[in-house]
């Protein structure tokens, strides 16, 4: 096979799914799938927001993420059921299981959905499309709910492609197709174009995917900075990352926290960042580890979540180099919506005296050894003292505010 395929599976409503199975099984005679209804909230006092609908609900104009009380005005007769993350994670498990056993190349991204490299598998099928084809109907056989198959030889276009038509349908979006089939769309349907720069690009009067394929570079970075060059390379189909078979939270050093208020300002979200980034590198460093992948994850206020991975210049346990690694990462994701959570997680993990492989173009290490002596003294004096023994400049000010 010349080129690479990549398929994005993604389960369908998989919290309502879920919800639906789990009461079928316990004896209840109506399937939530097959009529009005959500999963959020307080069931009761109709609070919170909409995390998962029924396409029924969908016909209502009920939207995931926005609030319950609002779709109850759509849709009186809305049936609402509170959702069960113990028993989310275990359908997620089970899926992974299968899917693992399918083909070992995944790279789960979200409790329902990850990405496969079609590669190792290709002999045993006829056709990429076959091979997704068999994997969406033994989903739905073995577990009762459904999934749908993105297909391509770009990951940002699996993902796109699994988001057409639903549910439990198999999609091709490769390079070749990109012009046909995704530039006609709005832009609102690309991935990582959220509410904040879909309402920038209408002022800048691109309203379809293909507007901004064809735009100006400049301008979206003008506008959007680099989150702007982001969206433009996947309106073309620009994405050379690969499938990571271990996924970072696997077998990694990692944390995140939730924040006690929405935030709207990259600065502050920056400087949460920082503080990630240096309790990761102190616990590698304790470790006596060294990691060669970073994550960064976003939920938002609306609890959607994000995240994007890239591997290091070279295996590290430096703060500075986690948090400018993060800061990178965070640029390309963020859309400019609250955030409820940050995270910043490590994957890869070597041990710390592994030898450190320089290219010709490399001048010196990536961390100086002047560097790894001060991280090892702070680390001492934090040990030893508490670790508000020894502050950052940043991060006094910002806590003293």
């Amino acid at each position: 096979m010349d080129r690479r395929i990549i398929f994005h599976i993604d389960v369908n409503s998989a919290f309502l799914s879920w919800t639906a199975l789990a009461r079928l099984e316990a004896g209840d005679e109506t399937d939530l799938r097959r009529i009005p209804s959500i999963i959020g909230g307080d069931t009761q006092k109709r609070h919170g927001i909409v995390l998962a609908k029924s396409i029924p609900a969908k016909a209502y104009g009920i939207v995931t993420g926005e609030p319950v009380v609002n779709a109850f005005r759509k849709c009186p007769v809305l049936v609402s059921a509170a959702p069960d993350h113990t028993l989310y994670k275990q359908k997620s498990h089970m899926l992974m299981e299968y899917l693992a056993s399918v083909c070992p190349d995944i790279e789960q991204v979200s409790i329902d959905e990850c990405y496969m490299d079609y590669t190792p598998i290709a002999e045993k099928y006829a056709s990429p499309e076959q091979a997704a084809a068999t994997i969406k109907d033994q989903v739905c056989e073995q577990f009762g709910f459904t999934v749908n198959v993105g297909i391509s030889d770009r990951k940002v276009l699996a993902k796109m492609a699994s988001d057409f038509k639903k549910p439990n349908l198999v999609h091709t979006l490769y390079s070749y197709e990109i012009a046909e089939k995704m530039w006609p769309l709005p832009v609102s349907s690309l991935f990582m174009c959220g509410k904040s720069s879909v309402e920038t690009l209408h002022k800048l009067g691109i309203v379809t995917i293909g507007d901004l394929a064809k735009a100006d570079r400049t301008i979206l970075e003008s506008h959007l900075k680099s989150h702007g060059i982001t969206l433009w390379e996947y309106a073309n189909g620009i994405d050379d990352s690969a499938v990571f078979p271990e996924p970072a939270k696997a077998k990694g050093v990692g944390n995140s926290t939730t924040l006690s208020a929405d935030v709207t300002d990259a600065g502050e979200a920056k400087r949460v960042l920082l503080e990630l980034a240096e309790s990761v590198g102190r616990r590698l460093r304790a470790s006596r580890q060294s990691a060669e992948l970073v994550c960064v994850e976003i939920k938002y206020h609306t609890f959607r979540s994000v995240s994007h991975q890239m591997p290091l210049p070279s295996a590290t346990a430096s703060d500075d180099v986690l948090y400018h690694c993060a800061c990178r990462l965070f640029d390309d994701l963020w859309d400019g919506t609250p955030i409820r959570l940050l995270g910043l997680r490590t994957g890869k993990l070597v041990a710390e005296d592994e030898p450190v492989q320089l290219s010709l173009f490399d001048y010196q290490s990536p961390v100086s050894e002047k560097q790894k002596k001060l991280d090892a003294a702070l680390d001492s004096i934090r040990s030893r003292f508490g670790r508000d023994a020894v502050v950052r400049a940043s991060l006094y000010d910002a806590d003293s505010k």
